[in-house]
């Protein structure tokens, strides 16, 4: 099912920016990167709310997990 292999994906890159750290980068290559850095996470932001959005144009509320 095409559904299930979104969820794999997004849970894949979940996975894939819990391992970016960029406090341990070097000052000089975060200026070198901060373009692509900028881009990226706009894109990101753009993308994340646009599922957001048709996720609440259906009427759910998209919900904190609660710790266990």
């Amino acid at each position: 099912m095409r559904t299930n292999d979104e969820m794999v994906r997004l849970q894949a890159a979940v996975s894939a920016l819990g391992d970016v750290d960029v406090s341990a980068w070097p000052e000089d290559m975060l200026k070198d990167q901060l373009g692509e850095l900028s881009a990226a996470l706009v894109a990101l932001d753009t993308l994340l709310t646009r599922v957001a959005d048709e996720v609440r144009a259906r009427g759910l509320r998209i919900e904190e997990p609660v710790s266990a």
